[in-house]
């Protein structure tokens, strides 16, 4: 709305410019080069401007899929001057977002590292006209302080491979958990399919550590266990970054893992090297994250933009998980990130 105000204050002077000068017989005003910096700077306010904040790509394969969506779509060409904050930390992303309300951006496009402390700068958003979209992930806030939100389900993703994990129905569960950032959407709905599949089922689950989506610190986590000289016979990792370092440890100690092994492999994200590890049954099973958000994201705004009213305020993506016994070639070139 900021936006379209400029341009026609903009447009209104332009015209009572070109009106003095016809009245006094100015040719000046007629001339293409005093006409080009004000139809550039009409240009420039078409584009929409987008503060985008996002968790490091460098934090696993899905985020780094998921922040070159966002950077391909949201570009001048297709209509959008759009700014990127990162951060895993959430009291940065809340001061990233405050820099963007203070710059004046048309809209505010939102990844949180943590579910909880958005009502404050949400609001003041709110305040100065500016618009959020909550993409990827979910939030504890109101959702009157957000037009839409272009999310995973992440409570389902972790029902979905908790079933799947009872389905195969071994003789004893002992499971290793290594959970993502703590706080995340993801993290609490992948940890709650697993803890309420456990309690109904009496399933043991041996330790529940934190390794924030890094390879090298699930490494550690299923190393210690195993030099412990601790039984167990699942790995539930919150991401494929996580599964591998956990494998990398089961190889160090000679344990084997993946279809009729000793220990069953599981990850979440479909990274298509995680895919192919199913497909060469090394691990057992992947659950998807859906990480191509931008182009609804981008229908969101041209609604906002004509003045529509948003009838499906929540779009949960599609997913689905990957047993590794019925996994195809063409899943994982199909799925695969």
């Amino acid at each position: 709305m900021k936006r379209k105000l400029l341009s026609a204050l903009l447009c209104a002077s332009m015209v009572a410019v070109m009106l003095v000068g016809c009245g006094n017989g100015d040719k000046k005003a007629d001339e293409p080069k005093a006409d080009e910096p004000a139809a550039a700077e009409e240009k420039g306010d078409e584009l929409i401007k987008v503060g985008i904040i996002n968790n490091d790509p460098n934090e696993s394969g899905y985020r780094t899929a998921n922040d070159k969506d966002l950077k391909e779509f949201f570009t001048e060409e297709n209509g959008y001057e759009a700014s990127f904050a990162y951060s895993l930390k959430n009291d940065e992303q809340i001061a990233a977002a405050q820099k963007f309300v203070t710059d004046g951006v048309d809209y505010l496009l939102l990844s949180a590292a943590d579910t909880a402390g958005w009502d404050s700068v949400l609001q003041d958003a709110q305040a100065a006209g500016i618009q959020v979209i909550l993409f990827d992930r979910t939030i504890d806030a109101s959702e009157d302080l957000y037009a839409a939100s272009i999310v995973s389900d992440m409570d389902k993703e972790g029902e979905t491979a908790a079933t799947w994990l009872k389905d195969q129905a071994l003789g004893e569960y002992n499971i290793i958990h290594i959970q993502g950032v703590m706080g995340s959407a993801a993290q609490q709905g992948r940890t709650k399919g697993l803890n309420d599949m456990a309690d109904a089922e009496g399933w043991n689950i041996i330790t529940q550590q934190t390794a924030e989506w890094n390879a090298e610190k699930a490494q550690q986590i299923v190393q210690s266990e195993i030099d412990k000289g601790t039984k167990f016979n699942v790995i539930y990792a919150e991401n494929d970054d996580m599964a591998k370092g956990a494998v990398a440890a089961l190889d160090k100690a000679n344990i084997t893992h993946g279809v009729g092994k000793e220990v069953v492999v599981m990850g979440f994200d479909c990274n298509k090297w995680a895919l192919e590890e199913l497909l060469n049954k090394n691990w057992n099973y992947d659950g998807q994250c859906n990480p191509f958000q931008a182009s609804y994201i981008d229908e969101i705004i041209k609604k906002l933009e004509n003045g529509e009213e948003i009838a499906e305020k929540t779009i949960i993506m599609e997913e689905k998980g990957f047993d590794a016994e019925e996994i195809t070639q063409d899943d994982v070139d199909t799925y695969g990130i």
